[in-house]
Protein backbone atom coordinates (compact mmCIF):
# COMPACT_ATOMS: atom_id res chain seq x y z
CA UNK A 1 0.00 0.00 0.00
CA UNK A 2 1.35 3.40 -0.98
CA UNK A 3 -0.50 6.68 -0.41
CA UNK A 4 -0.51 9.54 -2.89
CA UNK A 5 -1.53 13.05 -1.86
CA UNK A 6 -2.54 15.75 -4.33
CA UNK A 7 -2.66 19.24 -2.92
CA UNK A 8 -0.96 22.57 -2.63
CA UNK A 9 2.61 23.27 -1.65
CA UNK A 10 3.46 22.81 2.02
CA UNK A 11 1.56 19.60 2.68
CA UNK A 12 4.74 17.53 2.54
CA UNK A 13 5.93 19.36 5.66
CA UNK A 14 3.79 17.17 7.92
CA UNK A 15 5.57 16.11 11.08
CA UNK A 16 7.04 12.64 11.21
CA UNK A 17 7.86 12.05 7.55
CA UNK A 18 11.16 10.24 7.13
CA UNK A 19 13.51 9.92 4.18
CA UNK A 20 12.15 12.77 2.08
CA UNK A 21 13.35 12.70 -1.52
CA UNK A 22 12.33 14.42 -4.74
CA UNK A 23 11.77 12.71 -8.08
CA UNK A 24 11.23 14.18 -11.54
CA UNK A 25 9.27 12.10 -14.01
CA UNK A 26 8.40 12.56 -17.65
CA UNK A 27 5.19 10.95 -18.86
CA UNK A 28 3.50 10.29 -22.22
CA UNK A 29 1.16 13.14 -21.26
CA UNK A 30 3.82 15.72 -20.56
CA UNK A 31 5.50 16.67 -17.30
CA UNK A 32 3.62 16.52 -13.97
CA UNK A 33 2.84 19.76 -12.16
CA UNK A 34 6.08 19.58 -10.18
CA UNK A 35 8.57 17.18 -8.65
CA UNK A 36 7.07 14.32 -6.68
CA UNK A 37 8.10 14.22 -3.02
CA UNK A 38 8.31 10.77 -1.42
CA UNK A 39 8.84 9.64 2.15
CA UNK A 40 7.62 7.35 4.91
CA UNK A 41 4.98 8.24 7.49
CA UNK A 42 3.81 5.82 10.21
CA UNK A 43 5.69 3.08 8.39
CA UNK A 44 3.82 3.64 5.12
CA UNK A 45 5.15 5.11 1.90
CA UNK A 46 3.72 8.45 0.84
CA UNK A 47 4.08 10.47 -2.38
CA UNK A 48 3.10 14.17 -2.54
CA UNK A 49 2.43 16.25 -5.61
CA UNK A 50 1.29 19.91 -5.60
CA UNK A 51 -1.28 20.01 -8.40
CA UNK A 52 -0.77 23.71 -9.20
CA UNK A 53 3.01 23.53 -8.85
CA UNK A 54 4.81 24.77 -5.76
CA UNK A 55 4.73 28.33 -7.08
CA UNK A 56 1.04 27.96 -8.06
CA UNK A 57 1.61 28.51 -11.78
CA UNK A 58 -1.19 26.33 -13.23
CA UNK A 59 -4.83 27.43 -13.35
CA UNK A 60 -7.34 24.63 -12.69
CA UNK A 61 -7.84 24.23 -16.46
CA UNK A 62 -4.08 24.10 -17.12
CA UNK A 63 -3.19 21.41 -14.57
CA UNK A 64 -1.65 18.38 -16.33
CA UNK A 65 -4.09 15.97 -14.72
CA UNK A 66 -3.16 12.95 -16.84
CA UNK A 67 0.55 13.43 -16.27
CA UNK A 68 -0.01 13.77 -12.51
CA UNK A 69 -2.06 10.59 -12.14
CA UNK A 70 0.17 8.60 -14.53
CA UNK A 71 3.26 9.62 -12.53
CA UNK A 72 1.68 8.62 -9.22
CA UNK A 73 0.64 5.26 -10.68
CA UNK A 74 4.14 4.75 -12.09
CA UNK A 75 5.62 5.29 -8.63
CA UNK A 76 3.37 2.58 -7.21
CA UNK A 77 0.68 4.67 -5.52
CA UNK A 78 -2.41 2.58 -4.68
CA UNK A 79 -4.48 5.00 -2.57
CA UNK A 80 -4.90 8.65 -3.60
CA UNK A 81 -6.20 11.46 -1.40
CA UNK A 82 -6.92 14.80 -3.05
CA UNK A 83 -6.84 17.88 -0.80
CA UNK A 84 -8.33 21.13 -2.10
CA UNK A 85 -10.14 24.33 -1.18
CA UNK A 86 -13.85 24.53 -1.97
CA UNK A 87 -16.77 26.89 -1.56
CA UNK A 88 -19.67 25.76 0.61
CA UNK A 89 -23.13 25.49 -0.91
CA UNK A 90 -24.79 24.58 2.42
CA UNK A 91 -25.39 26.64 5.53
CA UNK A 92 -24.25 23.83 7.80
CA UNK A 93 -20.88 23.58 6.02
CA UNK A 94 -19.24 26.66 7.50
CA UNK A 95 -15.91 28.10 6.35
CA UNK A 96 -13.22 26.12 8.11
CA UNK A 97 -15.18 22.85 8.02
CA UNK A 98 -14.00 19.74 6.18
CA UNK A 99 -16.12 17.76 3.70
CA UNK A 100 -15.54 14.29 2.31
CA UNK A 101 -17.62 14.26 -0.90
CA UNK A 102 -18.97 10.99 -2.28
CA UNK A 103 -20.43 12.32 -5.56
CA UNK A 104 -19.41 14.75 -8.33
CA UNK A 105 -21.09 16.91 -10.96
CA UNK A 106 -18.90 17.85 -13.91
CA UNK A 107 -19.26 21.42 -15.22
CA UNK A 108 -15.90 21.54 -16.97
CA UNK A 109 -15.52 21.78 -20.75
CA UNK A 110 -11.81 22.34 -21.51
CA UNK A 111 -10.04 19.38 -19.92
CA UNK A 112 -8.81 15.91 -20.76
CA UNK A 113 -10.50 13.48 -18.38
CA UNK A 114 -9.44 10.08 -19.75
CA UNK A 115 -6.31 8.14 -20.61
CA UNK A 116 -8.13 6.33 -23.39
CA UNK A 117 -8.54 7.02 -27.09
CA UNK A 118 -5.95 6.88 -29.88
CA UNK A 119 -6.76 3.25 -30.64
CA UNK A 120 -7.90 1.87 -27.30
CA UNK A 121 -11.40 2.19 -25.84
CA UNK A 122 -12.35 1.61 -22.21
CA UNK A 123 -15.43 2.52 -20.19
CA UNK A 124 -14.99 2.34 -16.41
CA UNK A 125 -17.86 2.25 -13.92
CA UNK A 126 -18.14 5.64 -12.20
CA UNK A 127 -21.51 5.54 -10.46
CA UNK A 128 -19.75 5.72 -7.11
CA UNK A 129 -16.68 7.85 -7.85
CA UNK A 130 -15.15 7.68 -4.36
CA UNK A 131 -13.64 4.53 -2.88
CA UNK A 132 -15.92 3.47 0.02
CA UNK A 133 -13.00 2.11 2.03
CA UNK A 134 -10.85 5.20 1.64
CA UNK A 135 -13.87 7.39 2.40
CA UNK A 136 -14.22 5.51 5.66
CA UNK A 137 -10.49 5.89 6.20
CA UNK A 138 -10.46 9.69 5.94
CA UNK A 139 -13.59 9.84 8.10
CA UNK A 140 -11.84 7.89 10.83
CA UNK A 141 -8.76 10.06 10.35
CA UNK A 142 -10.84 13.20 10.84
CA UNK A 143 -12.36 11.76 14.00
CA UNK A 144 -8.91 11.14 15.45
CA UNK A 145 -7.84 14.63 14.35
CA UNK A 146 -10.92 16.14 16.04
CA UNK A 147 -11.88 17.97 12.84
CA UNK A 148 -15.29 19.49 12.10
CA UNK A 149 -16.02 17.19 9.19
CA UNK A 150 -19.02 16.22 7.06
CA UNK A 151 -19.10 12.79 5.43
CA UNK A 152 -20.73 12.65 2.00
CA UNK A 153 -22.14 15.27 -0.32
CA UNK A 154 -21.85 16.32 -3.95
CA UNK A 155 -18.82 18.22 -5.22
CA UNK A 156 -19.65 20.48 -8.18
CA UNK A 157 -16.55 20.86 -10.36
CA UNK A 158 -16.63 24.12 -12.32
CA UNK A 159 -14.23 25.28 -15.01
CA UNK A 160 -12.96 28.50 -13.42
CA UNK A 161 -10.75 30.33 -12.93
CA UNK A 162 -13.43 32.94 -12.08
CA UNK A 163 -15.80 32.08 -9.25
CA UNK A 164 -19.54 31.49 -9.77
CA UNK A 165 -22.20 34.03 -10.53
CA UNK A 166 -24.99 34.16 -7.93
CA UNK A 167 -27.35 32.56 -10.44
CA UNK A 168 -24.94 29.67 -10.94
CA UNK A 169 -24.34 29.29 -7.22
CA UNK A 170 -28.07 29.09 -6.52
CA UNK A 171 -28.52 26.64 -9.40
CA UNK A 172 -25.91 24.30 -7.94
CA UNK A 173 -27.64 24.52 -4.56
CA UNK A 174 -30.93 23.57 -6.24
CA UNK A 175 -29.15 20.58 -7.77
CA UNK A 176 -28.20 19.40 -4.29
CA UNK A 177 -24.54 20.40 -4.40
CA UNK A 178 -22.68 20.51 -1.10
CA UNK A 179 -19.43 22.16 -2.17
CA UNK A 180 -17.98 23.70 -5.32
CA UNK A 181 -14.40 23.50 -6.54
CA UNK A 182 -12.31 23.47 -9.71
CA UNK A 183 -10.02 20.41 -9.64
CA UNK A 184 -11.21 17.13 -8.17
CA UNK A 185 -13.46 15.72 -10.89
CA UNK A 186 -10.64 15.02 -13.35
CA UNK A 187 -8.54 13.54 -10.57
CA UNK A 188 -11.38 11.22 -9.57
CA UNK A 189 -12.02 10.03 -13.14
CA UNK A 190 -8.37 9.44 -13.95
CA UNK A 191 -7.77 7.73 -10.62
CA UNK A 192 -10.55 5.27 -11.42
CA UNK A 193 -9.02 4.54 -14.84
CA UNK A 194 -5.66 4.05 -13.12
CA UNK A 195 -7.30 1.66 -10.63
CA UNK A 196 -6.42 3.82 -7.63
CA UNK A 197 -8.58 4.08 -4.53
CA UNK A 198 -9.60 7.75 -4.38
CA UNK A 199 -11.07 10.16 -1.83
CA UNK A 200 -11.23 13.93 -1.43
CA UNK A 201 -10.55 16.12 1.59
CA UNK A 202 -12.41 19.32 0.70
CA UNK A 203 -11.52 22.37 2.81
CA UNK A 204 -14.43 24.81 2.92
CA UNK A 205 -13.03 28.34 2.70
CA UNK A 206 -16.16 30.42 1.99
CA UNK A 207 -19.89 30.33 1.22
CA UNK A 208 -19.39 30.94 -2.51
CA UNK A 209 -21.65 33.90 -3.43
CA UNK A 210 -25.14 32.50 -2.74
CA UNK A 211 -24.94 33.46 0.95
CA UNK A 212 -26.26 37.03 0.92
CA UNK A 213 -25.14 37.78 4.48
CA UNK A 214 -21.59 36.62 3.82
CA UNK A 215 -18.82 38.66 2.28
CA UNK A 216 -18.46 38.03 -1.44
CA UNK A 217 -15.79 35.50 -2.30
CA UNK A 218 -12.33 37.00 -2.66
CA UNK A 219 -8.89 35.46 -2.81
CA UNK A 220 -7.65 37.19 0.36
CA UNK A 221 -10.48 35.75 2.47
CA UNK A 222 -10.03 32.29 0.98
CA UNK A 223 -6.28 32.28 1.64
CA UNK A 224 -6.82 33.32 5.26
CA UNK A 225 -9.21 30.43 5.92
CA UNK A 226 -7.02 28.10 3.88
CA UNK A 227 -4.02 28.88 6.06
CA UNK A 228 -6.10 27.96 9.09
CA UNK A 229 -7.19 24.72 7.41
CA UNK A 230 -3.72 23.52 6.44
CA UNK A 231 -2.82 22.23 9.88
CA UNK A 232 -6.07 20.30 10.31
CA UNK A 233 -5.69 18.76 6.84
CA UNK A 234 -2.18 17.62 7.80
CA UNK A 235 -3.56 16.00 10.95
CA UNK A 236 -6.32 14.25 9.00
CA UNK A 237 -3.83 12.93 6.46
CA UNK A 238 -1.46 11.76 9.16
CA UNK A 239 -4.22 10.01 11.13
CA UNK A 240 -5.66 8.45 7.97
CA UNK A 241 -2.31 7.01 6.99
CA UNK A 242 -1.70 5.81 10.55
CA UNK A 243 -5.07 4.12 11.09
CA UNK A 244 -6.15 3.02 7.61
CA UNK A 245 -7.18 -0.62 7.29
CA UNK A 246 -8.33 -1.86 3.87
CA UNK A 247 -11.41 -4.07 3.77
CA UNK A 248 -13.03 -6.21 1.10
CA UNK A 249 -15.68 -3.85 -0.34
CA UNK A 250 -13.48 -1.97 -2.81
CA UNK A 251 -13.50 -2.70 -6.55
CA UNK A 252 -11.32 0.30 -7.50
CA UNK A 253 -8.20 -1.83 -7.88
CA UNK A 254 -9.83 -3.88 -10.67
CA UNK A 255 -11.79 -1.11 -12.41
CA UNK A 256 -10.37 -1.97 -15.84
CA UNK A 257 -10.94 -5.72 -15.60
CA UNK A 258 -14.00 -5.67 -17.88
CA UNK A 259 -13.71 -2.08 -19.14
CA UNK A 260 -11.25 -2.38 -22.03
CA UNK A 261 -13.20 -3.12 -25.22
CA UNK A 262 -10.40 -3.04 -27.79
CA UNK A 263 -8.77 -6.46 -28.43
CA UNK A 264 -5.16 -6.41 -27.19
CA UNK A 265 -3.80 -7.24 -30.64
CA UNK A 266 -5.57 -4.19 -32.10
CA UNK A 267 -4.11 -1.67 -29.66
CA UNK A 268 -1.30 0.36 -31.28
CA UNK A 269 2.14 -0.53 -29.96
CA UNK A 270 2.93 3.03 -28.86
CA UNK A 271 -0.36 3.29 -26.96
CA UNK A 272 0.46 0.00 -25.23
CA UNK A 273 3.81 1.46 -24.20
CA UNK A 274 2.31 4.73 -23.02
CA UNK A 275 -0.40 3.06 -20.94
CA UNK A 276 1.69 0.12 -19.72
CA UNK A 277 1.49 1.16 -16.02
CA UNK A 278 -2.32 1.17 -16.31
CA UNK A 279 -3.22 -1.62 -18.73
CA UNK A 280 -0.10 -3.75 -19.12
CA UNK A 281 -1.38 -6.51 -16.84
CA UNK A 282 -4.54 -6.78 -18.96
CA UNK A 283 -3.24 -6.46 -22.53
CA UNK A 284 0.35 -7.62 -22.19
CA UNK A 285 3.62 -5.84 -22.91
CA UNK A 286 4.93 -4.69 -26.26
Amino acid sequence: MKFGILGGSGLYHMHGIEGLREQRLSTPFGDPSDVLVSGVLHGREVVFLPRHGRDHRFTPSEIPYRANIWALKKLGVTHLVSVSAVGSLREEIAPGHIVFPDQFIDRTVQRESTFFGNGVVAHVQFGDPVCPELLEGVTVGARHAEAKAHRGGTYVCMEGPAFSTRAESNLYRAWGGAVIGMTNLQEAKLAREAELCFATIALATDYDCWHQSAEEVNVETILEVMRNNIEISRRILSETIRTYQPGNTCSCRSALKFAILTPPEQIPRQVKRDLAPLIGHYVGSV
